[in-house]
Parts: structure tokens; sequence; C-alpha cells
């Protein structure tokens, strides 16, 4: 079976490479009976891959079973999965069979399974080792015959630094890995699951179908997308239905796009960790360089017009002596350079001629960042006059760090 002719029977829309990558290596491990874990954020689709992988194996006459590890309390998440006998517990009115039982001979799917509880995971490790698991309030060890394949949308490697996943189980989960893309990189897809909801909707609600103008198609495409597929047919949904109007613009669109959250601008923390001094180094050049490349252009402006106007020249020294002195006053010292760039690609230094001050020198620019971050860290020193708590503040790093920071440049 082709990857076209899988997506043609479980529904799959979309071209991108990453997804049909996911797709292939569903249908290569499918013959097989390694255990699979598919990881990727909600709403992308993951309940599918496990489908596929089912119904191309020889387990597709067993059963298939699909299990929300997230959804059930922890009290009876190990009855659900293992089974229980008579009297167990409270309400254990009669004997049970688990999933796990219930499944054997077929598939069980996982879902969530990074929400397991940590005992339950002792006891999933077990059955996937060696196929043997025990019923609540049993002592009989029961064996199955079962291929597990789970899927979660949490960084596992970041659950197992917290303690809160065992690591044995992740290795043993993850004898083959499936990522399912988001869908902000899967662009060329966007629009394709749009129609495809719109046509939905439209026979569902019996109107006419909507359709985006070139604008909207574009802002649909470029948005974020945060909740995945499951967020574009939600809002497909809500405009098929509200909007009296099918032929959507850029305007209508945007009131049903949530503004996202996710800022993508540098943001500086307050509590950082000495271990993260590469971030923290890259968060404040990037914010330096931001601010510094909007004062060169402004201060290229300024410069223009003073080249390019006599009397413009001629008038705006001695008036704006004060401000000049201001301006060179809070980038440092009266001595201290004002930065302008004449081009895009080699920023440049301009200072007074200290011979004839009516004149500027300019002199290249050092793009070093250990020197603007040298230099940075002196100039939050001088400003809370030695504080090295406040100074950390104002740089956005622990104090620690910047401890660290006075030795290995030896600021005085």
């Amino acid at each position: 079976m082709t990857i076209q002719e899988i997506k043609n029977r479980f529904g799959i829309i979309g071209s991108s490479s990453a997804l049909d990558r996911a797709i292939d290596i569903a249908k290569q491990v499918a013959p097989t009976d390694l255990t699979v874990l598919i990881t990727g954020e909600s709403g992308t689709g993951k309940e599918v891959f496990p489908q596929i992988i089912h119904n191309l194996s020889a387990r597709k006459h067993g059963q298939y079973i699909a299990v929300n590890c997230g959804a059930m309390p922890e009290g009876t998440i190990d009855s659900e999965l293992f089974g229980h006998e008579k009297g167990s517990f409270t309400g254990a009115h009669e004997a049970r069979k688990g999933y796990f039982e219930v499944a054997s001979g077929g598939t069980i799917f996982l879902d969530e399974v990074a929400e397991m509880p940590i005992a339950t995971q002792a006891r999933l490790l077990r059955v996937l080792e060696s196929g043997e698991f025990i019923k609540v309030g049993s002592s009989k060890v029961l064996k199955t015959d079962v291929r597990v394949v789970a899927a979660t949308n949490v960084n596992i490697q970041q659950a197992i630094e917290k303690g809160k996943f065992r690591e044995d189980l992740f290795y043993r989960l993850n004898t083959v890995p499936i990522t399912v893309p988001p869908l902000r990189e899967r662009k060329q897809d966007i629009h394709l699951l749009f129609r495809k909801f719109a046509a939905d909707f439209s026979a569902k609600y019996r109107m006419p179908t909507i359709k985006l103008d070139a604008n909207a198609e574009q802002i649909l495409s470029n948005y974020y997308w945060q909740g995945n597929v499951r967020q574009l047919k939600n809002i497909t949904e809500q405009i098929s239905v509200i909007e009296r109007q099918r032929d959507i613009d850029a305007e209508t669109l945007i009131k049903y796009l949530p503004i996202h959250q996710t800022s993508q601008l540098p943001v500086l923390a307050s509590n950082v960790s000495a271990g993260n001094d590469f971030s923290e180094r890259d968060i404040l050049y990037k914010v330096l360089f931001d601010m510094k490349k909007d004062m060169m252009d402004l201060k290229k402006i300024v410069v223009d017009l003073i080249e390019n106007d006599n009397q413009l020249n001629q008038d705006f020294q001695p008036e704006n002596a004060h401000l000049i002195k201001k301006l060179y006053q809070e980038v440092g010292s009266p001595e201290t350079t004002i930065q302008l760039g004449y081009n895009n690609t080699t920023p440049a230094i301009i200072k007074p001629n200290e011979d004839n001050p009516t004149q500027v020198i300019e002199v290249e620019e050092t793009l070093s960042l250990q020197e603007i971050e040298e230099d940075m860290i002196k100039k939050a020193l001088i400003k809370h006059k030695g504080k090295r708590k406040n100074a950390a503040k104002e740089l956005g790093i622990s104090e620690r760090t910047l401890y660290r920071k006075i030795n290995e440049y030896n600021i005085k």
C-alpha cells in the first residue's frame, strides 16, 4: 500500500515531507511487533497512527483498544489496565478483565502515556518486557500477547528529569519513534485542510461552503496554530456557522483567530540558573542588537539631514548642543561614541573630532559578543553603584552568573 493510499484510507490530508515521513515509518513498522512511541503537539492527529499500524499488521483481526491514560483516576487506572479480582477493593463486586487481557492478540494504544502514575509505569514495564501482569487483588501471574503503541504531547526527557517518568520505560516504549509535525510546519497543508473542513461543515449544516480570499489565505497560512489541526477545524466550524457572507476576507478571518500567547520576542527571565549562560548571552545580544539598529536608523536620518542641508547644519549644532550632550551622556560618557550605521552590513561608530568639534570621525565598530556583554555589565555596575544584585536584575541574569562574569572579564 502506497503512502497516498494510506492517506485516502485513513482520511489524512497533506503533502508535507515531514507528514509523509511519519506515515512511511508507521507503514514500515506495522508488520513487526515492535513498540512504537508517537510524539507531537496536542491536536496534530497522533491518534490516527496507531490505527495505521494496527490495520496494516498481522493483528488487524484482533482487538484494538485506545486508552486515554490522562483521563483515568490514579486509583482506578491499574484496575482498568490489568483487571481486578472480586472484593479486591470497595465496589469490586465481581472480577473484571483489564484492557491488556482483553486486547491479547491485538493492539493497545496508550494515549497521553506520560500522565500515567509512576507505580503503574512499573507494571507497564513488566508487561512490555515479559508479557506478564497481575490483576489487582490477585497473586496469580497472567500472560498477554499484545502490541503496545503509546503517544504523548509531553517532553519525555523533561518528565524524566523531574522524576515523573521512568527512564527505563521510555527506552522500552521508544523502540520506534514517530514524530507528528505541528501544523505550522505544514504550511502547504493548511488551506487544504481548511477547504476539507469547510466542505464537511457545509454538508453537515446544509449551507453554502465558505471560501477565503487571497489575503485571508495568507493570514491562515502564516498563523501560529498552537492548537494545530484541532484548532483549525474548530475555527472553520465557527466561521461556517456564524458568518452569513460565504466569501471570507482577511478582516473577517482575523476576528476568529485568537492572539497567540507564545511571544516570539526575546524575554529576559528573572530566575535564570547558572547553567543557562548561552541563552542569557543570546538574549542579551538580541535585545541590544535590535535596540542599536533602531538607534542607528534614526541617527542616520539626522546625519543625512545635517550633511545635505547647509542651513540646517549651521543651526543644528548651536541650537541643539544640550540635546547632543544628553545623547552622549545616555550612551556613555561625553567621550563615548555614538553608534551609527550607513549600510546594512558594516555598522560604524561616529564620534566627535577632537581637533574640530563640528566634524565627526567614522571608525569601524566591533561586533564582538564578548565585548558587548562586558560593556553592558560595566554600565550596569556603574548605574547601580556596584550593587551586584541590582545590576544582575537589570541585565536579566542571576547574581551568581554576574559574579562569574565579573571574574571572567576581570572587571574591577
